[in-house]
């Protein structure tokens, strides 16, 4: 499924702020098409090629609601991305705050929207008989 949404990206330098907006791949937490307001990357660079470069959030709004992010850039291919943890976290986040999903309900759905999922099977260690002497390793 191919499924990009907008956001707003945000560049923080020590003395300014750089904005942006691009598409979030919500199944790769690749950003593409990144255009800058206000900035001309071809008189002053990438806002993250320079010293007073500090970091990237992003954000995802929705009727006035938003989610904010952690950013990652790649200093050496420029590509902006979301690491895996956070793109779980933003469509939890998201869920819950745009459409009322809790994260519980949205674990148990399995990701699929509502759709019922089969749960997982869940293997539980045999308690030893009392006094009975515990067997091997005792490493994990």
């Amino acid at each position: 499924m191919d499924l990009k949404v907008p956001i707003a990206i945000t560049d923080e330098l020590s003395e300014e702020v750089i904005n942006a907006t691009g598409l979030l791949d919500l199944a790769s937490g690749e950003i593409f098409r990144i255009e800058y307001q206000d900035w001309d990357v071809a008189e002053s660079g990438l806002p993250w090629e320079g010293e007073d470069y500090e970091f990237t959030s992003g954000t995802l709004s929705n009727n006035g609601k938003d989610v904010e992010f952690k950013v990652d850039v790649n200093q050496v291919t420029g590509q902006y991305s979301v690491s895996a943890t956070e793109l779980l976290e933003i469509k939890v986040r998201a869920a819950q705050l745009f459409a009322g999903i809790t994260g519980p309900a949205l674990a148990l759905s399995g990701g699929t929207g509502g759709q019922s999922a089969a749960k997982p099977a869940v293997k539980t260690a045999a308690k030893p008989a009392p006094g009975a002497k515990p067997r091997g390793s005792r490493y994990h």
